[in-house]
């Protein structure tokens, strides 16, 4: 069943939703019928969504929101829950990203994208699954990456974090079996945004925010686990990981070579 035929009254919740790919994802779903829940720190942002669409504005509600707060993540999803509605779709999009060369290793990049990237997951699995397990529905779409796969030259603190948040919906998907959870993990190549516009190399297949709520909007009602775009750039990055450490670090010597 399409997501258009059953929207109406449903509750989404979409973290990150200032800017990119949340942000168009927010709208998409409201000019289709949702509640949105938009959340991020900067609340600005936030309210300039629904001063950009006039006409979806009673449907986008404004929740600041510090996704690496935890009593601050269980907080903000309960004022949901009471404000707007159950809630039938979390969608944890909250990122960062900075790329990291070898001569400018920094700790502290890691534990940055670390903390936002896969611990501001955590905390938003904390926060609805207690809800969503007692009562027996709902789903949790949790943003990861395709650089989750593989290591990939430059990408060493990204590409751990997105790991992780890949790493722990796979150990998580089969405990919920039967629980009416979902949990499901979203991969995105490389999309156009401020994050991205750090990148100093060609990147394979770009796309538009828009693009990529698009991909995730066709598939939000799927039973499957993972939601991946581009596809084309994703099945070959797909078929590298079944390549033995010899063949794929030769390859990617060359990426950083090049």
């Amino acid at each position: 069943m399409s997501a258009e035929a059953t929207a109406g009254g449903r509750v989404a919740m979409i973290t990150g939703a200032s800017a990119g790919i949340g942000r168009s994802l927010a709208v998409k779903l409201a000019r289709d019928g949702w509640q949105v829940a938009v959340c991020a720190r900067r609340e600005a942002a936030l309210r300039s969504i629904a001063e950009d669409h006039p006409d979806i504005a009673d449907r986008l509600h404004v929740y600041p929101l510090d996704v690496t707060d935890v009593a601050e993540s269980q907080a903000v999803f309960m004022a949901v829950e009471e404000g707007v509605g159950e809630v039938d779709t979390l969608i944890l999009n909250a990122g960062d990203y900075d790329p990291m060369p070898l001569d400018a290793f920094d700790p502290e990049i890691f534990q940055r994208l670390i903390t936002v990237n896969f611990l501001g997951s955590v905390n938003g699995v904390g926060a609805a699954l207690g809800p969503m397990r007692e009562r027996g529905r709902g789903q949790i779409l949790l943003t990861a990456s395709l650089s989750a796969y593989r290591g990939l030259p430059q990408a060493a603190p990204y590409g751990a974090s997105k790991a992780a948040v890949l790493n722990m919906a796979e150990s998580l998907r089969p405990a919920l079996a039967g629980s009416g959870v979902s949990l499901r993990v979203i991969n995105p190549g490389f999309v156009k945004t401020r994050l991205t516009e750090k990148n100093r190399f060609h990147m394979p297949q770009l796309i538009t925010p828009e693009q990529a709520a698009d991909a995730i909007y066709r598939e939000i009602d799927n039973a499957g686990f993972e939601i991946f775009f581009p596809k084309r750039f994703a099945w070959t990055l797909k078929c590298l990981r079944l390549l033995p450490y010899r063949l794929y670090f030769a390859l990617t010597r060359r990426m950083v070579q090049s």
